[in-house]
């Protein structure tokens, strides 16, 4: 069973556990018996975290596990990429593929191992 807090008007927080499904009910404050209603904490250093730092975490926390899908819009933003936005990548029609002399492919920032892949 999960621990859920709760927030009695006199005497403030306590912990109880509780079914899943009585998660959304009152509990009784154990030292005034006074129906209580449930809260949801967040730790000090989340809410009092910048706006901006926020939500660059929200959106690596959803990357973890939700694909990224190929839309028009991003295709068109992903062209307007360069060295200068910060993000590392090499700007679009500049590839890194270089031929030697005699013929063969050559990639000097790349892993050897991933050549005529």
């Amino acid at each position: 069973m999960p621990v859920y807090d709760y927030k009695c008007r006199e005497h403030g927080l306590f912990h109880q556990l509780a079914t899943m499904e009585d998660c959304a009910k009152p509990a009784e404050c154990p030292t005034c018996q006074a129906l209580s209603p449930r809260v949801i904490l967040l730790p000090p250093e989340i809410a009092a975290m910048d706006p901006a730092k926020r939500s660059a975490q929200d959106r690596n926390e959803r990357s973890k596990h939700e694909p990224m899908f190929s839309t028009a819009d991003r295709r068109a933003h992903d062209k307007e990429h360069s060295r200068s936005c910060g993000c590392g990548s090499p700007k679009p029609g500049k590839s890194m593929l270089f031929y030697t002399a005699d013929g063969k492919k050559m990639f000097p920032s790349m892993r050897p191992w991933m050549i005529s892949h």
